[in-house]
């Protein structure tokens, strides 16, 4: 988790592929801990060949069915329907809006909001740009994004930057560049 923290969470990512990642692996946590799902995130991986989008929603029923016992990710139904789901969701966006970095960052601007909490009890569970998002994601197609699970999402790819004040990825945080 520290590692997640220290070189993860809260980065600006912009990766296609990555981002459709971190939107079913937030999806797939509702209702876990997060460190369940990042202690099979090699196994997601591996189970949904690198999460292709094009691939995923080419699946099949037997193709889902194979997943349901694949002990390497979280057997649910509803979650492994989802993951495909929002990868024909993603395929479809990406003629429509031109693919998820652009149709995710421009609910931000294009640039990080970047807060300012000093304790964890300020940090909100979502807001109103996460209702928006939310909204406009289930109405696309996509599974498994009500507003908290969105809000999580724009923390994790850093649309929102929400380390505290005293973190050292909080940008006023970090050491002044001297000569």
């Amino acid at each position: 988790m520290v590692a997640y923290h220290d070189e993860e969470w809260g980065q600006p990512l912009h990766d296609e592929r990555g981002l459709f990642e971190m939107l079913c692996l937030e999806g797939a946590q509702a209702g876990l801990a997060w460190s369940t799902i990042l202690r099979r995130r090699e196994g997601y991986r591996e189970a949904y060949e690198g999460f292709d989008a094009e691939r995923i929603a080419a699946y099949d029923d037997v193709r889902q069915a194979q997943l349901l016992s694949d002990e390497r990710i979280i057997r649910n139904r509803a979650k492994v329907r989802a993951f495909r789901d929002n990868a024909i969701a993603t395929v479809r966006l990406r003629r429509e809006a031109g693919g998820l970095d652009t149709y995710l960052w421009s609910f931000v601007g294009g640039s990080p909001i970047v807060n300012h909490f000093a304790s964890l009890e300020e940090v909100p569970v979502q807001t109103p740009q996460a209702v928006e998002l939310s909204r406009d994601l289930r109405r696309r197609g996509f599974r498994f994004v009500g507003p908290v699970i969105v809000y999580a999402l724009m923390q994790s790819v850093g649309l929102v930057n929400d380390h505290l004040l005293d973190c050292f990825r909080h940008p006023e945080s970090a050491e002044p560049i001297t000569d």
